[in-house]
């Protein structure tokens, strides 16, 4: 009942609450990272949804748009702006995503949603990580978030999707704080970004 119910109720009220709470820090990254990245404060993406289902998430913008001599964007550590670094250290980024929810894209504790081109590499049972909404959080962002490899991600979300409950939402979403106060796990040692899954891990 929870699980196919009460479960979007609370993500609805949470997320509109959340948002109104964090108004003033929600305009004041606004007009901070539109003046650091000439206008563009947010960043658009689709990702693949509860089924498959490609939608558009939205997040705080952290890298620039810079490009090399022959127009082709500059590798995301170049990009990656001092500022971007600590939105993402402090999972700032993270906030508009709380629209995602309230339009029902997203909820608040579940798998993260990845890229699309992930979607041919999953074998049968990573695929099971599509049978509930993405989330803003998850059982694998409290377990090591981008530090952890790929398969041990993985096998954190199907058993989220697997044992699903009112109460396992509410422990990941607490830890989820205290793993952003202590800013664990935000990428594998010496890397800057997420490193890509190729479907060998």
């Amino acid at each position: 009942m929870y699980k196919n119910q009460f479960k979007s109720v609370i993500d609805f009220v949470i997320a509109f609450v959340s948002l109104l709470l964090m108004g003033p820090i929600f305009l004041t990254m606004l007009v901070v990272l539109s003046y650091a990245n000439s206008g563009k404060p947010f960043f658009f993406q689709k990702r693949p949804g509860k089924n498959e289902q490609i939608f558009k998430l939205i997040k705080f913008k952290t890298m620039n748009d810079k490009k090399d001599v022959n127009g082709v964007l500059l590798s995301d550590v170049a990009r990656l702006t001092k500022l971007g670094v600590f939105v993402r250290k402090t999972s700032l980024d993270e906030i508009p995503q709380l629209f995602n929810v309230l339009k029902g894209d997203m909820s608040l504790i579940g798998p993260r949603p990845l890229l699309p081109e992930y979607l041919s590499l999953y074998n049968s049972k990573q695929k099971k990580r599509h049978n509930v909404k993405p989330g803003i959080t998850g059982w694998a962002q409290i377990n090591g978030r981008n530090a952890i490899s790929w398969q041990k991600k993985f096998e954190y979300d199907v058993w989220y999707v697997e044992n699903i409950s009112f109460f396992l939402d509410v422990k990941i979403f607490f830890k989820t704080f205290l793993k952003i106060f202590k800013s664990e796990g935000i990428n594998k040692e010496g890397e800057a970004t997420t490193i890509k899954f190729t479907g060998n891990e």
